[in-house]
């Protein structure tokens, strides 16, 4: 007997059918028990929500596994494109829910990512500052990123990378990271990984405000119902920061200031076909730091950016003869302008813009058998003060999910991408999910990933119109082991992987003024080790160790702001109903970079912060809340020449309605 559960309308990238969406979930029901188990190797801790509650027509039909003590609903979308119980994926994936977002209470994403299992951060000063997350050792720009379904890598930026600086945890209520290759359902940039983002969709209101150090304001509201067969949800948000010197010895502050919106509406035509719309809006001014003449040294300096992003999805779902078919339209859209101080005009603009038609088919061939295939075309333009370019890729893709017996399952896939410029390029992956008992899964996977060339590497001045797109391929094996009857978790995952034709900037005799090659071949090789302990319903702690060696195959020579070694731990206690407490460490080692001044090697010497936070529940609508991070006021870099916050506190209110 196979139970069936509705998918809930956040989850099918990004979203999911209103009602009749359907997953097959496994049938036993699971409990651990009290055995100690040797740990081999485990995937990161969030990776073991293998169980999901369930009831049929039939009668109940639970999957609990207790020893998971996470959500047992858990469900995600990044490792197949489409809705599936994280306990069947062999990839490794990490998900960030909305209770944790509001338990670190932090308010950039970035900060957020930066404690999670193989990730690390670089930013260029304080708020608001480009903020580079690497996934695994990979460029920053072979992270693929969405919200809410949409593709945000911005195509006018050199390499194609999302900027996490503007990114603000507003009104988000779900992050999902998969780290590693996964090209066949994502197509071009996921060579490192990918990061899956999702806004809120509330019923009622729910309003936060908090203040804090360098005059720090937000302001997020989100409201949202039922009207018969439509749902609705906006929300908004203000945030202003009056920062820090970018240049880290400067004594000029350099502020950022945003206004951002996003909306979800819902239409429920019949059972069987919906329509979803989305839309994602954030208005950016952030001051920086520059290189002003005679000297054309690192300096204060009055120069500001302005950005705008535009991000939109207009879908149809449609189950027809047991398929669910997804059709959608989908669009970024990126203005950057930069300014050599206020009253002038500005020196830089950019202006990037992606356009995209999907189509996606999920079929269950039967109870062990699951097909998701789909089609995609995408224009990409990008244009600055002086030229326009553009290119287009049209992709094809089909997975297959088998379950040959209720402990196993297999995902295997291909991926063809015709791109206008570079031609064709076939990805494959492949991986497998063991539930070797009750409290071990094993996983394993090997995925291929490329990056087409951008306009920019392509067209610019810069450019080279004979680029070869990026290629990757990567292994990985992992287990997971539950013990003392769920009260303690630990995971461990070993990872490979090699990089091909990867483009970097350099200069030639041919070529004076420089111009991107395919110069670079890399290697990323490591550990993910997590723990994660609750001896007690109120109280959790959560640890992590990430080893990355990441390096230039050729030279050997490490390459620049991937640190090797990475702690996190974090601890949350619940006192009854009045208080909660909690406080995390970040230690990370040593890395690479060039000097600011002389563009020569240097070292960034290792770090350590910490952040202690508390919140208090006030009736069954309020809460105060604040924190202090930074706590040892440490003095650090994470990119040559940039600055970092000191101590810094902040306090605020959260309301539900």
């Amino acid at each position: 007997m196979t139970a069936q559960f509705p998918v809930t309308p956040d989850l099918i990238r990004g979203q999911a059918f209103l009602r009749p969406a359907y997953i097959k979930a496994a049938k036993p029901r699971i409990k651990c028990g009290a055995t100690v188990a040797l740990v081999l190797a485990l995937l990161p801790t969030s990776a073991f929500a293998q169980a999901l509650t369930t009831d049929s027509d039939e009668g109940s039909n639970e999957i609990v596994l207790a020893c998971s003590r996470i959500d047992p609903n858990t469900i995600v979308v990044t490792a197949t494109g489409s809705a599936q119980n994280i306990g069947q994926s062999g990839q490794a994936i990490t998900v960030i829910d909305s209770s944790l977002l509001e338990s670190r209470q932090s308010t950039s994403v970035a900060d957020l990512l930066s404690t999670t299992p193989g990730i690390t951060v670089s930013r260029n000063g304080g708020p608001g500052q480009t903020a580079a997350v690497r996934i695994r050792g990979a460029e920053d720009s072979q992270t693929l990123v969405l919200i809410d379904g949409v593709r945000v890598n911005d195509p006018a930026s050199p390499a194609g990378a999302f900027d996490f600086g503007n990114l603000l945890t507003g009104n988000i209520d779900r992050i999902e990271v998969l780290r590693g290759p996964n090209s066949v359902p994502w197509g071009s940039q996921a060579i490192g990984g990918v990061v899956n983002i999702v806004t809120a969709a509330v019923e009622g209101a729910n309003i936060r405000a908090e203040v804090g150090s360098r005059n720090a304001k937000q302001f997020v509201g989100q409201a949202g119902g039922r009207f018969g067969p439509i749902t609705t949800s906006l929300g908004g948000g203000y945030f202003d920061d009056d920062g820090i010197s970018t240049f880290k010895g400067g004594t000029e502050r350099d502020a950022f200031r945003q206004y951002a919106a996003n909306a979800r509406v819902g239409v429920e035509l019949s059972s069987d076909v919906s329509i979803d719309l989305r839309g994602f809006f954030a208005d950016s001014r952030v001051e920086f730091d520059g290189f002003p003449p005679p000297l054309f040294a690192f300096a204060d300096t009055a120069n500001y950016s302005k950005t705008q992003q535009l991000f939109g999805y207009a879908g149809i779902n449609a189950n027809v003869l047991g398929i669910k078919n997804r059709l959608a339209f989908t669009l970024g859209d990126t203005a950057r302008d930069s300014f050599p101080r206020p009253g002038v005009a500005p020196s830089f603009i950019a202006r990037g813009r992606v356009e995209r038609l999907e189509y996606q088919g999920d079929a269950a061939v039967s109870d062990s058998i699951r097909s998701v295939f789909g089609i995609e075309h995408e224009n990409s333009r990008f244009r600055d003060a002086t030229s326009r370019y553009s290119t287009g890729m049209t992709s094809g893709y089909a997975q297959l999910i088998l379950t040959p017996v209720d402990a196993l399952t297999l995902t295997g896939g291909v991926r063809v991408d015709d791109h206008r410029t570079y031609g064709t390029k076939a990805t494959f992956s492949a991986n497998a999910a063991w539930r070797a008992g009750k409290n071990t899964v094993i996983r394993a996977a090997y995925g291929e990933g490329f990056k087409a060339p951008t306009l920019f590497q392509l067209f610019s001045f810069f450019g080279n119109t004979a680029l070869k797109p990026e290629t990757a391929r990567s292994y990985e094996i992992g287990v997971e082991q539950a013990l003392i009857d769920g009260a303690l978790k630990v995971g461990l995952t070993a990872f490979h992987r090699d990089t091909t034709n990867q483009i970097n900037f350099d200069f030639r005799q041919a070529r004076p003024q420089g111009a991107y090659y395919n110069i670079d071949r890399s290697r990323a090789q490591g550990l993910e080790a997590t723990i994660t302990a609750r001896p007690t319903d109120s109280l959790t702690m959560t640890a992590s160790y990430t080893l990355v060696d990441s390096k230039d195959r050729a030279t050997n020579i490490v390459l620049l702001r991937r640190p090797k070694h990475s702690i996190n731990a974090s601890i949350d206690w619940t006192a009854a109903r009045w208080l909660k407490l909690g406080a995390s460490v970040q230690t990370i080692s040593d890395s690479r970079d060039l000097d600011f001044v002389t563009f020569s090697p240097t070292s960034l010497d290792g770090y350590m912060l910490g952040t202690i936070r508390a919140a208090v529940p006030i009736g069954e609508r309020f809460e105060i809340y604040g924190r202090v991070e930074n706590l040892f006021n440490t003095t650090y870099e994470t990119v040559s020449g940039y600055g970092t916050p000191r101590r810094n506190a902040h306090v605020g209110v959260r309301a539900t309605f």
